[in-house]
């Protein structure tokens, strides 16, 4: 299993990125993917979940303005990340479980600033 995210950049306040992660080696339909965050300094925390059955979640500090979504057809799920806050900066990386192990991508790099 290998994920490969992307789309990171700089963006000023109130902007908007949208991240892809793109799997091989399973699907995304039958293995829920998750989205997290790292800022510099501080632990990983998790964002968002889009589940394999369609159902999605957000962490408090980001509902209204994040929606994941996901492509069959490429097998890639996206992050759409909106009004972006500073707090929002840190490296987003995507992860599924498939059968008992935790997979991760490598990371895209978001940096809120004006």
């Amino acid at each position: 299993v290998q994920l490969q995210a992307s789309g990171g950049g700089l963006v000023q306040p109130g902007g908007s990125l949208r991240l892809s992660c793109a799997a091989s080696g399973t699907l995304v339909t039958t293995n829920g993917v998750a989205w997290y965050r790292q800022a510099p300094g501080a632990q990983r925390e998790w964002v968002a979940t889009l589940a394999a059955g369609g159902a999605n979640g957000y962490a408090d500090s980001v509902a209204g303005r994040f929606a994941v979504s996901r492509d069959n057809a490429a097998n890639t799920v996206y992050l759409q990340m909106d009004s972006l806050k500073v707090e929002d900066t840190g490296v987003y990386y995507c992860s599924l479980v498939r059968r008992s192990v935790r997979y991760w991508g490598q990371g895209t790099q978001v940096t809120v600033s004006s």
